[in-house]
């Protein structure tokens, strides 16, 4: 962010209240030093409280600053010191990543975790990304089951950070073996193999999107594990072990994500090959394993007949018999929030499948919207939501990547008037449509030059 320069303050004199406060606080810090060598106040108040009384104080001096100093760069200056101080606990967070006490390098993580997912700060981890790369790798290869599901979820969230350039892939081709490693290996943890699955998928979607070869072993991979689901030769559904479904959820979604980006000859070989398979695991016991394959197989039907107006579902009569019953399930033996989340997820993919229409949701972001009209955008969406959680919003409204992702354009820079003169819904509805479809448009190109590689 570019240096703002100061602003002329009005008649009063420069610096005053920035000195009472500083005095305010060197007297403080003497009676705290004082009350650490024996010494009580009246009160009894702990240093915790009396620190929070120093900062509620200063919080009320800038405040007046604030209205001394408003309309004369005050704001900026503000603005300045608040992105410092930020970036003073960022550094703080990535040296906690090599810290010796796995508490520690933890806590590091998460701060990263809830900071990359709640801003956009490229510019200052462009400057770091090897440094924090290193640490992460150290955390998925001696850290325990917690540490590694925190680093592979911050790695992801940092390859969105960098926009998917050269930068995030020269990352991914770094951590990618471990992150196979840690997926495949049947004695780590679910929690930290589910993390791996969803970042294999994510960082293979904005990093290696028009690398053939590296889209078709992500698929692969995400393949040999949620196939061991699949029914077996006889017909017969397996046994799950204990966390297998949700780790089977999840590279389920990662693989989803990544056929998102396949060329039409590829989607015809996956389609015959999973669509007959995913129906039979609409019986699986797990509801969100259950969930995730009816969305799966609504999205495999739509790029389908994407590629071909004429596709249709083999044995679609005994598929859509078996969406009503998910649709109407009434068993008690399941609990009621599954029972409604699975009722209404199945009547949408029930409807799309028998008549081709899907339920459009509007995001509201800034003065923004996107819409979420088709099971293809709405996997790519769900999938940021997974990472950024709450701050996927905010990544809509600044982050470059995700805005090109959604065909949103860069990022808008909005004042009083532009907010006054805002374009209708309706426009948005259709400028939104459209560049959506220009940009499916711009992919089924590049999906075509990767035919040829895979």
């Amino acid at each position: 962010m570019p240096r703002s320069k100061k602003g002329k303050r009005g008649s009063s004199k420069p610096g005053s209240l920035r000195q009472e406060v500083l005095q305010l606080q060197l007297s403080t810090k003497a009676s705290l030093k004082g009350m650490k060598n024996g010494v009580k106040g009246e009160s009894g108040a702990s240093d915790d409280e009396l620190t929070s009384d120093i900062l509620s104080h200063c919080s009320s001096a800038s405040e007046s600053t604030s209205v001394v100093e408003e309309g004369t760069g005050g704001e900026q200056v503000d603005e300045l010191t608040a992105q410092e101080e930020t970036e003073d606990k960022l550094k703080q967070c990535i040296d906690n990543l090599m810290d010796k006490s796995s508490k520690t390098r933890l806590a590091g993580l998460e701060s990263l975790r809830q900071a990359f997912s709640s801003r956009v700060l490229y510019d200052f981890l462009t400057e770091r990304r090897l440094t924090i790369s290193d640490c992460l790798e150290r955390s998925l290869k001696k850290g325990g089951a917690e540490e590694q599901a925190a680093a592979a979820t911050v790695f992801t969230l940092l390859c969105i950070q960098l926009g998917g350039g050269d930068e995030a892939e020269e990352g991914f081709k770094m951590l990618r073996p471990i992150l196979t490693a840690i997926l495949i290996d049947s004695t780590a943890s679910i929690a930290a193999r589910q993390s791996c699955a969803r970042a294999l998928g994510m960082c293979c979607y904005v990093c290696t999107a028009e690398e053939g070869e590296d889209l078709v072993k992500s698929l692969a991979l995400l393949e040999s594990v949620f196939m061991s689901s699949y029914p077996n030769r006889e017909g017969t559904m397996p046994t799950p072990k204990p966390g297998s479904p949700s780790l089977h959820t999840a590279a389920l979604q990662a693989w989803s994500l990544l056929v998102t980006l396949c060329p039409a000859s590829r989607l015809t070989v996956l389609l015959n090959l999973h669509l007959p398979k995913l129906q039979a695991c609409l019986q699986s016991s797990d509801v969100n394993f259950r969930i995730a394959v009816g969305e799966t197989i609504a999205l495999l039907v739509e790029l389908g007949r994407d590629v071909d107006e004429e596709f249709e579902v083999e044995d679609s009569e005994s598929l859509c018999e078996c969406l009503k019953g998910l649709a109407t399930d009434g068993n008690k033996h399941r609990a009621k929030n599954d029972r409604r989340k699975q009722r209404s997820i199945f009547r949408e993919v029930l409807h799309y499948i028998e008549s081709e229409d899907f339920t459009v949701e509007k995001i509201r972001f800034g003065v923004e919207d996107v819409y979420i009209d088709s099971f293809t955008r709405r996997r790519i969406y769900d999938a940021f939501k997974e990472i950024q959680e709450s701050g996927v919003r905010h990544h809509l409204q600044f982050n470059p990547l995700v805005r090109d992702i959604f065909g949103l354009g860069a990022p808008l820079i909005l004042d009083a008037t532009a907010k006054a003169n805002k374009i209708s819904r309706f426009e948005k509805h259709l400028f939104n449509s459209a560049a959506f479809k220009a940009r499916t448009k711009q992919r089924s190109k590049v999906r075509d030059k990767r035919a040829d590689i895979m």
